[in-house]
């Protein structure tokens, strides 16, 4: 009897929160799973999976492009180096990057991710027109470009098309080197919709506003009022750098974050990204919205942005998630360790975001199961995980990685975060479907030779 690729069955798997043995996964023909039960059997026609499963996490914020980048500004010339001199030699790429070259660095990075164990992607987009600023004769030309790079890796896609006005909160428009970027309220929203009604496979879409600086209250205004009956996620970058902190004090005599709270209707749709410089009394605010909040550990540590107060957003019951951002880390695993770590160097504590008084004393499990609702979250999903009615991700753990082999049942997720330095996963699959097998893809030279092309051509320029 050959096995049904449709029914699956796993020694152990994380299962509403915690480890379940073994677990019957059934897939439905809509690619999500129509039954999960644990303590069964393994039913006779039933593909056995060779290690542990977990769900598959969401990269909350991504720029694509931005893997182009990665490593190539880790040297300094000057006395000084810091976010905003990044950001100049950063949109020397956004300036040049074309379509095809976007797609190939893009299918790179997915691909990576799908290895780093996260299987739905929301991309953070302002990259829209040709690099002399003029809108393409087609306006989802970049959007297509990401998309037709999901689809050949296989990760769900959430596309975010960005609001992005000014260069500044006293600048009147874009600096010339951000002509790339340039959208109102309209275009946004055309964006958005043009993505809905192209129908494509594992694509959703939402909105996001690129931060308070670049973006005029008005326009914010007009784009709440004008999303009042849409279900679909809203992201922000907001208070990453203190510089942006005191230019909004300045401008507006109130915080970002603040400034947000005050004239926004937050809700459950909103994902504030970074939330890095927050006050006890933002914090408290923002949980009491239900609004969520992005970090992303490798790129603020990167950037020297700083750190966030994990252990505050985590009482107040904050929605949290994680994304990669600027992709110098491709692996959720990577950003949870380095979530905690940072925490424990700033604290001088161990063990910060454990919840023994919830029942939930392991880091580990107490961080991936927040970042997995959190996740779901800022990708609007109504359901995440093993369980009936949500997509059919998963990972399967490599039980002999090193940092893994050896390790008792009850303390393997504890082991893949903090002493697992490689991915550790031998299969992925995506709405049921194999994306990774044996710790690699079936297309994995090809990917890269295109994305060595791109990079090649890139940095061939004056780059």
């Amino acid at each position: 009897m050959s096995p049904d690729p449709s029914l699956l069955w796993a020694p152990r798997a994380w299962v509403a929160g915690g480890w379940r043995e073994r677990v019957v996964l059934r897939i439905g023909a809509d690619g999500c799973f129509a039954d999960v039960q644990a303590d069964q059997p393994p039913p006779p026609d039933a593909t056995r999976l060779a290690g542990p499963v977990l769900p598959g996490l969401v990269n909350a914020h991504s720029h694509a492009f931005q893997r182009a980048f990665a490593g190539l500004a880790e040297r300094r010339s000057g006395e000084h180096d810091d976010f905003w001199s990044w950001r100049d030699r950063m949109y020397g790429v956004a300036l040049r990057i074309s379509p095809a070259a976007l797609e190939a660095v893009a299918a790179q990075l997915y691909a990576e991710l799908l290895q780093g164990g996260y299987t739905q992607v929301c991309e953070f987009h302002y990259l829209h027109h040709a690099p002399d600023g003029r809108p393409y004769d087609d306006a989802l030309t970049m959007c297509r470009a990401l998309q037709r790079a999901a689809s050949r890796t296989g990760i769900g896609l959430t596309l975010l098309p960005v609001l992005y006005e000014r260069a500044g909160f006293a600048a009147p428009a874009l600096r010339e080197d951000q002509r790339r970027f340039a959208t109102d309220v309209q275009r946004v929203l055309a964006l958005r919709d043009g993505v809905r009604d192209a129908r494509w496979p594992l694509v959703t879409a939402g909105v996001a506003i690129h931060s308070l600086r670049a973006a005029a209250p008005q326009s914010i205004t007009q784009l709440e009022a004008a999303l009042a009956d849409d279900a679909g996620p809203i992201h922000i970058h907001i208070a990453e750098q203190t510089g942006e902190v005191d230019d909004c004090l300045a401008a507006t005599g109130q915080r970002p974050i603040e400034w947000l709270a005050r004239h926004v209707r937050l809700d459950a749709r909103w994902q504030l990204v970074h939330a890095t410089h927050a006050t006890d009394v933002e914090i408290d605010a923002v949980a009491a919205s239900g609004a969520g909040v992005v970090i992303c550990p490798s790129t603020e540590a990167n950037l020297g942005d700083g750190l966030t107060d994990v252990p505050r957003w985590l009482r107040q019951g904050t929605t949290l998630s994680i994304g990669s951002d600027s992709h110098v880390s491709r692996s959720a695993i990577g950003e949870l360790k380095l979530l905690e770590e940072g925490q424990r160097l700033g604290l001088r504590r161990r063990n910060v975001a454990a919840a023994p008084q919830a029942g939930c004393p392991s880091t580990a499990a107490h961080l991936f199961e927040r970042m997995l609702a959190g996740g779901a979250a800022a990708a609007s999903f109504g359901r995440w995980g093993l369980s009936a009615g949500a997509r059919a991700d998963l990972l399967v753990l490599d039980v002999d990685a090193p940092g893994l082999l050896g390790v008792p049942a009850t303390h393997v997720l504890d082991a893949l975060v903090f002493a697992t330095d490689a991915p550790a996963f031998a299969e992925v699959r995506v709405a049921g479907r194999v994306v990774l097998s044996g710790g690699r893809r079936h297309d994995q030279q090809a990917l890269q030779r295109a994305f060595g092309d791109a990079m090649a051509a890139l940095w061939s320029e004056g780059g």
